[in-house]
Formats: structure tokens, sequence, C-alpha cells
């Protein structure tokens, strides 16, 4: 199984994919996951060091793949979770799209790329071009990180109408939306009910799991010394159970952007109206 994950920028879709990459792992897994990001922070927390991209070690050898071998792009990270960076080309120029192609043309030459159970590309932000989607291509299921807000929701739309484009020539599905550092979710469920897709789980709002980042390791690994922590891995070994159940996915059909535009500011400006009738709302005193 090949996953691809897509979000906003900024969303945490790097601390989701690790930590969904060791949930699969203790659900006895072989895994790889593979950053698509230039600045290869992708599998930080699973390594504890930012690992040599696929790009540089490809450039120092001068793109000579015969000398290259897996031990040189292919890291072991926590609880034996592989981890590759394919790295990016200098900021400005170049397309990410090649790069990541350049990266599977590599794995393949090493047999490395059919070997693991589950590949999960861990994909850069949400301008989702022909360039950065191209994990899309090689993936079975695609998951969209999104929040309660209007950005994250406008970039997860985007997201679903290159799944939507991608299915028509590839076997792609999106297994859904996971909701991530939010305490609600009714503008996410007011966008599922007029763009029909599952939503898998919902993260609330924790600081251990921005500080797990800080610290440069996943929630699994700090919960065998916080047992406390054990509570928010069973959201992550929510969505791998779901996803090992092999859902049969949807292919979305994305909102027009005036469509979504109305539906959002709909909702904030409905939410808004509430809580001035509140605030005006005179207070009954009963003597």
């Amino acid at each position: 199984m090949k996953i691809s994950i897509y979000g906003k920028g900024g969303i945490g879709k790097s601390t989701i994919s690790c930590n969904l990459s060791i949930a699969l792992a203790r659900r006895g897994k072989k895994v790889l996951q593979i950053g698509c990001d230039p600045k290869h922070d992708s599998t930080f927390t699973l390594t504890g060091f930012l690992i040599p991209t696929i790009i540089d070690t490809l450039q120092q050898k001068d793109y000579h793949y015969e000398d290259i071998w897996p031990e040189d792009v292919i890291y072991a990270g926590y609880n034996e979770v592989k981890c590759v960076e394919a790295g990016g080309p200098p900021a400005g120029a170049g397309c990410g799209g090649y790069v990541v192609g350049e990266t599977v043309k590599l794995l393949k030459e090493l047999n490395a790329f059919f070997e693991y159970d589950i590949i999960l590309f861990d994909v850069l932000g949400d301008v989702v071009c022909g360039g950065f989607a191209a994990p899309l291509n090689y993936s079975d299921y695609c998951l969209i990180i999104t929040d309660n807000g209007f950005d994250a929701l406008f970039a997860a739309n985007r997201i679903t109408a290159s799944v939507r484009e991608k299915a028509k020539t590839h076997p792609l599905r999106l297994a859904g939306l996971i909701g991530n550092r939010t305490q609600k979710r009714d503008l996410i469920d007011k966008y599922v009910e007029a763009c029909p897709m599952p939503v898998l789980e919902i993260l609330p709002l924790i600081e251990d799991i921005r500080i797990s980042r800080v610290q440069g390791k996943t929630l699994f690994e700090l919960a065998e010394s916080t047992l406390s922590l054990n509570y928010i891995c069973d959201f992550y070994l929510n969505i791998v159970d779901q996803l090992l159940s092999v859902p049969e996915g949807v292919i979305p059909i994305e909102l027009k952007d005036q469509q979504l535009f109305k539906l959002l500011s709909d909702f904030y400006l409905n939410a808004s109206n509430v809580c001035q009738s509140k605030i005006s709302t005179p207070f009954l005193i009963i003597e």
C-alpha cells in the first residue's frame, strides 16, 4: 500500500506522517517513509537528525545510479521504520516533481521500492502543481490533513481536485480527511456535507504533540517513558487500522471556488451573527 499525505503548509503533516509510520510498524508492517520537501525534515522525529537527501547523493555520485547502495539513501529510524528524504531543487529553480521521480527511479533501481508493506509519501505544502502532485502517480490512497479553519479547508479542496484528476489515469482514491489541532469540527463537517468524503479522525489540540516535534521524537517514543501519552497514540492507531482494512475510498468532486467561498463565508457570518445576538440579548431580571 502506498499513501500520500497532503495538506496546507504548517498543518502538521510531518508530525502525523511519522506517528502513522510508527503506528503501522506497531501493526507489524514494514514501512518506508519518503519525505518530499526541500527542507528534508519529514523524518527528523524518526531518525533524530536531518538525513542526506537522495538528490544530494545523486549529485555527489554524478548521477551514476550504479554507484549508489541502499544504505547511502535509506536510513533506519525509530521502531525500524526506514526513512528517505527526496530533497529538492535549488530555491527558485527546477521542479519538485522531477526530484520525486528521480527518488522513485533510484529506489526501483535498488530493488527497494517494492520490498515494503507500506510506503508513505509526506508531501510539501498545499500547492498541488503537476510537480508536487507527482507522488499521487504512485499512490493507492491520499490522506488530506486539515483543521477547522478557512485556509486549511481551501487547500484541502485544491488537493481534492488533484486527486480527482489523477484518479482518471491511476488507481488512486481519497482515503479521507484527518482533522488536526482542532477542538471543533463544525466547519469540517460543513465541508464534507457539501463534498462527501470520510473523516478518519479528529486530533485535538494537544501541547504534547507540538512539543514532541521540538524534542525530535515521535509520540510513541515519548510514551515509552511517559505513559500518560499513550492515549494520544491511540488516535494514530485508529487511523492506521482504518487504512489497513483497505477502505474503498472515494473519488471526490471538489467544490468550485465560488461555492467554497460562499460555504465558508456563510458559516463564519452565521457564527458571528449568533455571537452578536447573544451579546445583545438583554438579561431578564426577576425579583
